[in-house]
């Protein structure tokens, strides 16, 4: 549910977006970003060859002193660029590889990285396929909500587009972010992180001589790439380090399966497979779970008892809180034993 805080502030940015958008004649998110960059520069308007007109100027600079004016953190930002990005999809007709990860599983996952990691001392975290940027700042805001330490984050994405909007979001919420415009399949220029958070891409990896070196290969034809990116993760955490990627409730279950399983044998520990609310999907075939894996080394073990389940209906609060309370209670009793 958006306050109605959010909504009157999403309603000031969005007229100023909708005001760039005739004035531009650009899509909407050449629009939105144009309108982000005039927030971060102090509500500064650009103009090009008199483009917007003094009119435009005079009602965009107005509604750009009212946002600045109010006090807004880090989530408020997310959210209100979140809202855009919803609405650029809506308006644009993007493609669904476009679409940002929603709140709900950013928050679950967030929930998870809050419990699982050390929050007393400084963290880092990477997304392989950085997109919007939204999964990130979720989960970093919510780590830094749990720590007095910094929280550093590392963003890679192939595509442009994504990464403006990452880039003008970050800004927007005084976020520690480096980010990265590459195939995070190559190598990458990031240091080892504490945590790698990713929305993997289902489907086959086009450029087979860059999988050479990798053990998650198929023997022959493309590679799944989701496959390929769970162990890139694992390439840059430390020691101890985990991974929390989102993956089809089928994962190991195609013929490539046995061979992902020995690899993640040979180099993580499988802590945990939790599937993501079934009213989250539009069918069976759409769901989605999120996998645990923690990179061996340090203090990591392998658990006894590995996390499975189901997260119940979110409207179903006292089953929710249940639930949570039993992850609460895996952390303390396996993940965390020290043996």
């Amino acid at each position: 549910m958006v306050s109605a805080t959010l909504e009157e502030l999403f309603q000031q940015f969005d007229a100023g977006t909708q005001t760039l958008q005739t004035a531009l004649n650009s899509s909407y998110l050449d629009a939105f970003l144009e309108n982000a960059e005039n927030l971060i520069d102090q509500g500064r308007v650009r103009v090009e060859d008199g483009v917007p007109n003094s009119e435009d100027q005079a009602v965009l600079a107005a509604m750009y002193q009212q946002v600045l004016a109010r006090p807004t953190d880090a989530e408020t930002m997310r959210q209100l660029v979140q809202l855009s990005m919803l609405k650029v999809t809506h308006q644009d007709q993007l493609p669904s590889n476009y679409q940002i990860t929603p709140d709900t599983i950013g928050l679950l996952m967030a929930a998870l990285a809050t419990r699982i990691l050390p929050v007393d001392r400084a963290l880092q975290v990477l997304d392989l396929v950085v997109g919007s940027g939204n999964l990130l700042t979720t989960v970093m805001n919510q780590l830094q909500r749990a720590t007095d330490q910094s929280v550093q984050g590392y963003g890679v994405d192939n595509d442009e587009m994504m990464l403006a909007v990452a880039s003008v979001s970050t800004t927007l919420q005084k976020a520690a972010v480096d980010l990265y415009h590459q195939d995070a399949i190559l190598d990458l220029s990031v240091p080892q992180v504490d945590l790698v958070v990713a929305d993997l891409p289902v489907g086959y990896y086009p450029l087979d001589d860059n999988t050479e070196k990798y053990l998650t290969k198929a023997a022959t034809g493309h590679s799944y790439v989701h496959h390929l990116l769970i162990e890139q993760a694992m390439n840059y955490l430390q020691p101890g380090g985990f991974g929390l990627f989102l993956v089809p409730q089928t994962l190991f279950q195609s013929a490539e399966s046995q061979g992902l399983v020995r690899w993640i044998q040979s180099v993580a520990h499988l802590q945990g497979i939790l599937n993501l609310p079934s009213d989250l999907f539009a069918n069976e075939k759409a769901a989605k779970s999120i996998l645990i894996l923690q990179r061996q080394g340090g203090n990591a073990h392998q658990v006894g008892k590995v996390l499975l389940g189901s997260f119940p209906k979110l409207t179903d609060q006292s089953e929710f809180t249940r639930f949570m309370r039993q992850i609460d209670q895996w952390v303390a009793t396996d993940l965390k034993q020290t043996k």
